[in-house]
């Protein structure tokens, strides 16, 4: 067995539904402390803000290379999704079937970990500083994963100069695509209040939803932009509506709807959201935004080159420079140094019997080893966000 397939059988064998605490974070020290990597590991979130919400499990790893030398890291999740029901064989059980290995996480992402671990056994100490940067709450609000290790990092001293995030990003076969970047993402909940009042007698009400709806169709309307040179359009979506009025004759006294907004680097969360909030108060209704991440370019350069090069040289194929897809903790750590997301095919992410063609696994850990190697050697001073 590789030591790629290995690692990624004692890391798919491990329940992490998010967050993920606990054995799955022990499987993966145990496979870095051999390797020579000093290993943090840390919760946030339990109580937090007087809530009861589950704790969230992180992970930084180190190894440190010579004084002065360039500092690489490796990111990822080891939380996944719940694996619903109809699975062939159990999803946390890691099951050979033909070329394929089946289990919730195979590529998302704990099969992309395993290999970015399995790489590490083929890149020396001395050529530099490599650290891991893992959280158990990518799937989930990420609202103590990613961020929190940020936190961490900056107060250590120990942010990395170029970063590699192992999201599922190859679609038709490895290789085929990398992602440089991100639309920005902001949700935005919508309200119109009213008077509820008897449907006989109208006019001792007022009714919230010819409200909300003329709202709705003016924001469905936007044409936010066109696109840019290495963003896709931003798009507007409703994605929920709710009266939840359960009489047939009375004129409810609230309406209420959701969109999202995925946006290029022609916005800001924070702009669009002043402008769905002016509409919104036109109606006589009113906006609560989130924005979970704002849009983010590496610039294509030396950093893209070399990873490029990299998958061409283990795969055949020059992978495609792309923006598109949601988000990831890459809007994070994009405020930290460049970063890429590059790893596994991504057709049976989140889906029933999600699996990883077993040869991807070994090609893939010689990619992210010529990753590593690669941008150690790189001047980082180049390398542009």
């Amino acid at each position: 067995m590789s030591v790629a397939l290995d690692y990624a059988k004692r890391l798919i064998a491990e329940t992490s539904v998010t967050p993920a605490t606990g054995p799955v974070f022990d499987a993966m020290e145990a496979m870095l402390t051999p390797l020579g990597f000093d290993v943090h590991r840390f919760r946030r979130g339990e109580g937090a803000d007087g809530t009861d919400e589950a704790p969230v499990e992180n992970l930084f790893a180190i190894r440190r290379g010579p004084e002065g030398s360039s500092h690489f890291a490796f990111a990822g999740h080891l939380d996944v999704v719940p694996p619903g029901d109809g699975w062939v064989s159990d999803p946390f059980e890691p099951t050979e079937r033909g070329e394929l290995l089946y289990g919730r996480g195979a590529v998302d992402m704990k099969g992309s970990i395993a290999c970015m671990v399995a790489a590490m056994h083929d890149v020396p100490q001395d050529a530099g500083t490599v650290s891991f940067i893992i959280t158990g709450d990518e799937e989930g609000p990420a609202l103590h994963g990613t961020r929190a290790l940020i936190d961490y990092m900056n107060a250590e001293g120990l942010c990395p100069d170029l970063c590699l995030v192992g999201e599922p990003t190859s679609v038709n076969q490895l290789g085929d695509m990398m992602k440089i970047g991100r639309r920005g993402s902001v949700n935005i909940w919508l309200t119109v209040d009213g008077t509820q009042g008897h449907v006989a007698y109208p006019h001792l009400a007022d009714n919230p939803i010819p409200k909300l709806v003329t709202m709705l169709a003016e924001l469905d309307e936007l044409v936010l932009d066109t696109g840019t040179d290495w963003f896709q359009p931003s798009n507007l979506e409703i994605t929920d509506m709710e009266v939840g009025n359960t009489a047939h004759n009375v004129i409810p006294a609230q309406a209420k709807a959701r969109i999202s907004i995925r946006f290029n680097d022609v916005h800001s969360g924070a702009s669009l959201s002043e402008r769905v909030g002016a509409i919104a108060e036109k109606h006589g209704g009113r906006a609560l935004p989130i924005i979970s991440g704002e849009p983010f370019l590496t610039a294509p350069g030396p950093f893209s080159e070399m990873l490029a090069a990299a998958v061409e040289a283990e795969t055949g194929i020059k992978p495609e420079q792309s923006t598109t897809g949601g988000t990831s903790d890459a809007r994070f750590l994009r405020a930290v140094c460049p970063v890429i997301e590059f790893g596994l095919c991504n057709a049976t992410m989140h889906k029933r019997d999600e699996a990883v063609a077993m040869p991807d696994l070994d090609t893939l850990a010689r990619i992210f080893t010529r990753a590593a190697l690669g941008a150690l050697a790189l001047d980082t001073t180049q390398t542009e966000v």
